[in-house]
């Protein structure tokens, strides 16, 4: 039970932090892609979509080169906790974090864009501006969109593999979430235990999709 426990435990916390990570960042760029748009922000946008289009162990890759410790981001963050970032928990809330952004950003974005631009007028003559549009108009009418986006993004972060490993590594108790976890059965041929986490994960999945289609109907 330990076996199956242990990484469930991780990986829904490390699903837990980099959602609430991406979440801030999403909600941010979502505004900013809705009603700002530019060739800075189609780029922006075209650059958000790149994990959704690489496969996941490129990603990882690209992460193990930029937060390495032979790289300016990896010795800044090591000079600045004392220990590197690379294969540990918070590598891996990081490499989630960005593998689920995209997915979270894409229908916040979508229900940021369907909000009638009359409200938003008639909110700025009434003196509403920045943040405050987002906090008080855009994001009260755009909750569906926004609980869609939590919803996608947290799965993502819950399922994801290549990049983790790539950045994070296999160790047991430390970074080995779910996902790495059943992959690691299968290749010891422990097939009860990938049961029974195949199983657990893809319940977690299917608890929240159920809530999503809830949240949607209310």
């Amino acid at each position: 039970m330990e076996t199956i426990l242990t990484p469930l435990l991780l990986s829904l916390r490390i699903s837990m932090i980099s959602t609430a990570f991406a979440f801030v960042i999403g909600m941010l760029l979502a505004w900013w892609f809705a009603f700002h748009k530019n060739r800075l922000t189609r780029l922006l946008s075209v650059l958000v979509t790149i994990p959704l289009i690489v496969p996941p162990t490129v990603l990882g890759y690209y992460l193990l080169i930029s937060l390495g410790r032979n790289s300016f981001i990896g010795q800044w963050i090591e000079g600045l906790t004392g220990e590197p970032i690379v294969f540990t928990w918070k590598a891996a809330v990081i490499a989630a974090a960005i593998a689920a952004l995209p997915l979270l950003i894409r229908p916040i974005q979508a229900s940021f864009e369907s909000i009638s631009t009359s409200v938003l007028d008639a909110a700025k003559l009434d003196g509403a501006h920045g943040l405050q549009l987002l906090r008080y108009i855009i994001a009260p009418l755009a909750y569906k969109g926004i609980l869609a986006g939590l919803v996608l993004g947290f799965a993502r972060a819950m399922g994801e593999f290549g990049a983790t490993i790539m950045v994070a590594g296999n160790i047991p108790g430390k970074t080995q979430t779910l996902s790495i976890a059943i992959y690691d059965a299968v290749q010891a041929n422990r097939m009860m235990d990938a049961h029974l986490m195949v199983l657990a994960l893809s319940v977690t999945t299917i608890i929240f999709l159920i809530l999503l289609s809830k949240w949607y109907k209310s």
